[in-house]
């Protein structure tokens, strides 16, 4: 009885993952077939429920990292996660030590600080966005042979 009752968590499993398609269940319904294993095997239900999480467990572990990573390839980053990596253009001197400093993006006027706490950068410098932290860009000039832009 215990074959079936892992046969349907399976297939229900499964089922959830084809209508998301959001990788959240595939790593149970292979929990899930191994404990279906373990109790062909009659295993007592104790242990068909330890297979099924540890099996689930080093699934999501190991595997969910690579997924990821080949599913959402494509995935365009919006919003502040699709300005890092850009260039900006300095409108106002940026300075750590006064809190000064203002980048402008796509029109956009930013509060900019340097990633590098002794830089100073000067107004009309490109420079790069490293990160972004609140309402401000972390930047880095970009090297005189690169800043063609």
């Amino acid at each position: 009885m215990d074959m079936i009752g892992w046969l349907v968590a399976f297939v229900i499993l499964i089922g959830v993952e084809a209508a998301t398609m959001a990788l959240t269940t595939i790593w149970f319904a292979g929990g899930a077939v191994f404990a279906f294993f373990a109790a062909v095997l009659e295993f007592s239900v104790q242990t068909q429920l330890v297979v099924f999480l540890i099996v689930s467990f080093v699934l999501l572990l190991f595997t969910r990292p690579l997924a990821i990573r080949f599913v959402n390839r494509e995935t365009v980053k919006t919003n502040v996660d699709g300005l890092i990596g850009r260039k900006a253009k300095v409108i106002k001197k940026i300075d750590n030590n006064e809190p000064s400093g203002a980048a402008v993006i796509d029109g956009q006027e930013w509060t900019a600080r340097s990633a590098d706490e002794a830089v100073t950068i000067p107004v009309g410098t490109h420079v790069v966005i490293k990160e972004v932290r609140g309402v401000k860009l972390i930047v880095e000039m970009i090297p005189e042979t690169e800043n063609r832009n």
